[in-house]
């Protein structure tokens, strides 16, 4: 269900990006809730709050699977122009993508869990269920580790409903 985990993103015009936002978070778990609070802001200003539900879910678990896996224990922190871990939020006309930089070059590993109380191992499949699609791939140059990234298709705002005069 969660294969193949390393793809890229699918083909979105860079110069169709209507709106961009991003945000760098600390090396500690506190940042999850930065996370929620940046996307709430965001998909706010953009006009698309009713989707934050699903989207802030999403958020949650690739923000909280960079700071678990990916960040070194020593805290990560490589510096004030390149923090550890990273949330960029893009939207075009019908399109949002979550994606998130970190910078371990590890593969993200979705488990096989059939112990669904279990308390963690879920995220990868979480994201897989809430967004239309979902990779990563490995960051290039200088900045190193690699990007997870989430895509959620938006509804196209149809406008007032036609009213019936039967």
């Amino acid at each position: 269900m969660l294969e193949p985990l390393r793809q890229g993103l699918p083909p979105l015009d860079p110069a169709a990006v209507s709106d961009a936002a991003s945000c760098s978070l600390p090396a500690r778990y506190e940042a999850v809730g930065d996370a929620r609070r940046f996307t709430r802001r965001t998909l706010d200003q953009w006009e698309l709050g009713d989707h934050f539900d699903d989207i802030c879910l999403v958020v949650s678990e690739l923000v909280t699977n960079a700071l678990r896996h990916a960040v070194p224990v020593t805290g990560g922190h490589t510096g004030e122009h390149n923090p550890p871990v990273r949330l960029h939020l893009m939207r075009w006309t019908e399109r949002l993508v979550c994606a998130v930089r970190d910078p371990s070059q590890d593969s993200p590993v979705a488990r096989d869990s059939d112990d669904f109380s279990a308390e963690s191992g879920r995220g990868l499949f979480l994201v897989d269920s809430f967004s239309d699609s979902w990779g990563w791939h490995p960051m290039s140059g200088t900045l190193g580790g690699k990007l997870v990234w989430a895509l959620f298709r938006l509804q196209a705002h149809a406008g007032p409903a036609a009213v019936s005069t039967e």
